[in-house]
């Protein structure tokens, strides 16, 4: 058995850690925590807004609750699922769609062939006290085995054996998709959330663009992003560049991508204390407005006042109380394009969590990454 579970061994620390405890007093009034949750590099971000905007009066409310969509996981999927956890800690999943559909289809490339596929996946594990969290990327590249699964339409998908992990959402949509990282993780995901291209794109800009710095140049004509090495205040359109490029940076794969969007979205987090959305009315609502037809969500958080009850419990999560890190797989010799799980090593990222401790450092040793650790800093 793996000792993860009973023996204390190194952990992943967390930005800034120089003990074994963070305290939590004295930040709950602060506005960069002030619910920057679940993120799809900026899921975290849109449910916050939301908390700000559930504040207004009846028709901003009615207004904002009209833009929200959600999708009913619950009933797609039965009770063929793991357990609910009760300790007090939560596990949500947060994926950026890919669809090329409308007008996504000009701001991701590809082609508007109708599917949609989950671009960006984390899994965010919110611990109890919800003073931190502990976030784990998902490489759309993984190879795995799909599970059965029904969509929310009631349409049944069989099981497949290798398949990619981003396909699970374009076959059966969010249940499907939901229902994969269940089967790989054995982790019953309390909520859901997703954003699409266009939407992240304008909560950018209406937060006034992120400022990052770079330690080397990074051109990638397939993302549309082109940034000399220094420091940046990115717009939407070079935001979604960053968080989408695989060849401007590192060795071109996905793990390279991920360690990008997980250094984004601590910028993302970091940002947001500096943009005067209390003082400023307009731009409170412009965010909501944007935050809330941008994000979809699982039926238990379809509305302004479930968004609001849900984000008020993370406002003390910020950034440095984040732990980021990839699910262990290892390149398959097979096709450097892919990768595969490394189950052991994964396992004890999957105890770690259902037991509501801190990943071991060990899960993470010796996996393969993308060699763009680094390159981007908020």
């Amino acid at each position: 058995m793996l000792s993860a579970q009973s023996t204390p061994e190194p952990v992943i620390p967390e930005p800034g850690e120089t003990g074994p405890r963070q305290r939590g007093k004295g930040r709950r009034r602060k506005a960069p925590s002030k619910g920057r949750k679940a993120l799809r590099m900026t899921a975290w971000t849109v449910a916050g807004v939301v908390v700000l905007g559930g504040a207004g009066v009846g028709y901003v409310y009615f207004k904002l609750n009209g833009n929200l969509k959600s999708v009913d996981i619950d009933q797609a999927l039965g009770n063929d699922r793991p357990r609910k956890i009760d300790n007090g800690s939560q596990n949500i999943l947060v994926l950026g769609s890919d669809s090329r559909s409308g007008s996504n289809k000009n701001l991701g490339g590809g082609v508007d062939d109708g599917s949609a596929r989950s671009d960006t996946a984390m899994i965010v594990h919110v611990y109890k006290g919800h003073k931190k969290a502990g976030v784990v990327s998902i490489p759309r590249d993984t190879l795995i085995d799909r599970p059965a699964c029904t969509d929310t339409k009631g349409t049944a998908h069989p099981a497949e054996s290798g398949a990619m992990f981003n396909e699970s959402y374009g076959t059966g949509g969010a249940a499907c998709a939901v229902k994969t990282v269940e089967s790989i993780t054995g982790i019953r995901m309390d909520h859901y959330l997703e954003v699409d291209f266009e939407g992240f794109q304008k909560l950018i800009d209406d937060l006034g663009g992120v400022q990052v710095t770079t330690t080397k140049t990074i051109a990638d004509p397939q993302s549309h992003l082109n940034l000399r090495s220094g420091t940046h205040t990115l717009s939407g359109k070079q935001a979604l560049g960053l968080v989408r490029t695989r060849h401007g940076v590192g060795d071109g794969s996905d793990l390279g991508r991920i360690q990008l969007q997980q250094a984004f979205v601590k910028a993302l987090l970091n940002q947001v204390k500096h943009v005067g959305i209390f003082t400023d009315p307009k731009k409170l609502y412009d965010l909501a407005d944007t935050a809330t037809k941008t994000v979809t969500t699982d039926s238990d958080l379809g509305s302004v006042n479930s968004l609001v009850d849900f984000t008020d419990g993370l406002k003390g999560i910020s950034s440095q109380h984040m732990t980021m890190v990839t699910m262990p797989v290892q390149y398959d010799p097979a096709n450097p394009n892919r990768v595969l799980l490394e189950k052991a090593k994964a396992q004890q990222v999957w105890d770690a969590l259902k037991n509501d401790r801190p990943i071991p450092r060990s899960a993470t040793e010796g996996t393969a990454t993308g060699e763009a650790k680094g390159v981007v800093s908020g």
